[in-house]
């Protein structure tokens, strides 16, 4: 999706980039790419910023829940977890590996949630 189609359909939902990686535009306009996983996978502890999403019927991905970590293998600490995730209809999870630092990380969960609104996110 274009900078200038997102601005002109901002709730249009993010295009895949292949069928392994997702791109998510932040309410700054900025472009993140995420691959993608089943829900079950397991991962390292690596730092990253990382999306709840399910597919729609029409293969476009809604986000459910945006987070970052220190450590995407103990994700689910303190956040919400695979099965809330699971129970508002998350299919898999979208992930954005980063070192650049907590603070980066944390500016682009903002930029996301500011943008996508997910259903878990809300206060």
């Amino acid at each position: 999706m274009s900078f200038l189609s997102h601005l002109l359909h901002p709730h249009q939902k993010p295009e895949l980039a292949s069928a392994r990686f997702s791109t998510w535009v932040g309410q700054s306009g900025t472009q993140y790419v995420y691959e993608i996983h089943p829900l079950e996978a397991e991962f390292q502890a690596v730092p990253a910023t990382y999306i709840y999403a399910r597919q729609t019927e029409s293969g476009t991905w809604e986000p459910l829940y945006i987070a970052q970590t220190r450590a995407l293998s103990q994700r689910l600490e303190g956040h919400v977890s695979v099965e809330d995730a699971r129970k508002q209809g998350a299919t898999h999870i979208h992930v954005h590996l980063s070192n650049a630092g907590q603070a980066a990380r944390c500016s682009e969960e903002h930029d996301l949630v500011n943008q996508w609104h997910p259903v878990c996110n809300d206060p």
